[in-house]
């Protein structure tokens, strides 16, 4: 059995004296596209943090790509594109501007910030302010900072808030593609129709805990109907009739 791209053993994390993670485990092979499901306060955002490098674990160890970020910490970075949940973006500045700042960090071309802003739709606002655009089309422009240098893995804090439903679609053809180019996706949502329709496996998380996961393919067979929300409520101990 290959070993996994993204590796979690034992992770926990406090703040400020409070548990916000409790012992997790995850393994998560590579070209595979991974959800974290959950509601308000589950950790799905500080796990994906943690992941990026861009918070520590208390204990435990996470590696990508048998790295570690406290001890590669440079090649480990260049492993993962990030996407926020929410950015504030710099009064002024143009999408192109945006894209371009952060294609020079990482040494991209100007040619692929002009296929990128193809890509999610925004190639006749690339000279509009982005502090001037939708929550929609802010995600759309964070999500193409994500995977300007083409990362092997793409991490996503609730993507899909403040789509509409024609960019709901395009974000999950755009997911499959870059799953067949061979890369690694791990996203967070509380909408458990998006994992359903682009995730491989989903985690589900409550109060910091993992209480339950498994293949899309296994809940389907399992539950019928509406297979993540009945998975969902049975790893809750919520009855679902």
């Amino acid at each position: 059995m290959a070993d996994p791209f993204v590796q979690l053993v034992g992770v926990n994390k406090k703040i400020k004296e409070q548990q916000i993670i409790v012992d997790i485990n995850l393994n998560i092979k590579s070209g595979s596209i991974v959800g974290l499901c959950g509601g308000n306060g589950a950790g799905k955002s500080t796990i994906l943090r943690m992941i990026a490098g861009i918070l520590q674990p208390s204990s435990g160890e996470i590696s990508v790509n048998k790295l570690q970020w406290k001890r590669n910490r440079k090649i480990f970075s260049q492993q993962i594109g990030y996407m926020p949940d929410d950015y504030q973006f710099t009064q002024g500045l143009t999408a192109e501007e945006v894209l371009s700042f952060w294609a020079a960090l990482r040494r991209v071309s100007q040619n692929r910030v002009n296929e990128v802003l193809a890509l999610v739709g925004l190639e006749d606002k690339r000279h509009k302010q982005v502090n001037s655009f939708s929550k929609g089309m802010r995600q759309r422009i964070l999500f193409a900072q994500a995977i300007l240098a083409n990362p092997p893995l793409l991490i996503m804090d609730e993507p899909t808030n403040g789509l509409d439903p024609f960019w709901m679609n395009e974000f999950v053809k755009l997911l499959r593609e870059i799953q067949l180019e061979g890369h690694t996706v791990l996203f967070s949502t509380h909408q458990l129709d998006i994992a359903e329709q682009v995730a491989d496996d989903v985690v589900f998380l409550n109060k910091g805990r993992n209480c339950g996961e498994g293949s899309v393919a296994y809940f389907r067979q399992k539950y019928g109907e509406l297979p993540l929300q009945a998975a969902f409520q049975h790893s809750l101990g919520i009855s679902s009739r």
